[in-house]
């Protein structure tokens, strides 16, 4: 493998991890294996710190296509807590207002799920990696400050509901969608649409493009799995 002129690798990101972190975890493995002191990596796609699943790392000249692998479809299987919500819709924040469930069924979820499929206008959260002004939505929304966020078009292609609890008013569901998509928001939108209230409690990226998370390195196996592989340097294709 030569990382310098570039390799595509695929992470199950842990629970608790920024994708940065991630990225950095993976630069320092790969510079002390190579005995460099600067190596490019980056990702393809940021994963809250409170998901996990599958994350793209490109190092070397294979970060040129980033860009290109950002693009590709993803799927994600959601959690989301019914009848109260938090500013940056999941867990990072507490509870700032409930809402009743009592209304609430089966057929109604199914029903309304329904509206979210194809082409639809999504707010991006306060707490995302957005820019406003040149600052980060979420170094704002930490701070307490206002931040107004325009609707961006995005494709859901499927939404399937995995599973339903009456008694905890939790509801389970694989969504299947388009660069962009902000499974948080959707937590929200789905909420009001129950004339309630959402936030996500869990949050797993199951596949991006062909890439599942089964084909995936969990981040304690990749120095071994390093120590393996055959590494080329530029040097030696000179």
């Amino acid at each position: 493998m030569n990382f310098q002129a570039g390799e595509i690798l695929y992470f199950d990101k842990p629970l608790h991890w920024t994708s940065f972190n991630l990225v950095a975890k993976v630069r320092s493995a790969l510079c002390h294996k190579l005995g460099v002191r600067k190596l490019k990596v980056g990702h393809a796609g940021t994963l809250d710190p409170l998901a996990t699943g599958v994350v793209t790392i490109c190092t070397g000249k294979a970060t040129k296509r980033i860009d290109e692998l950002q693009a590709h479809t993803k799927e994600y299987v959601a959690t989301l807590q019914l009848g109260a919500t938090t500013p940056s819709f999941d867990l990072e924040t507490a509870v700032d207002a409930t809402f009743p469930t009592g209304h609430i069924t089966e057929e109604m979820i199914r029903q309304v799920l329904t509206r979210f499929t194809g082409r639809i206008e999504q707010v991006p959260p306060a707490f995302s990696a957005c820019k406003v002004d040149g600052h980060r939505a979420y170094d704002l929304a930490r701070k307490g400050k206002e931040v107004q966020l325009k609707a961006k078009l995005l494709v859901i292609d499927e939404i399937e509901l995995l599973d339903c609890s009456p008694s905890s008013m939790q509801m389970t569901i694989r969504v299947v969608c388009s660069k962009g998509t902000y499974i948080r928001a959707l937590a929200r939108d789905i909420g009001e649409a129950l004339q309630s209230g959402a936030h996500l409690i869990a949050l797993r990226r199951t596949r991006v493009g062909e890439i599942r998370v089964e084909d995936c390195m969990k981040m304690e196996d990749f120095e071994p799995w390093l120590e393996k592989q055959e590494i080329e340097t530029e040097s030696d294709n000179v």
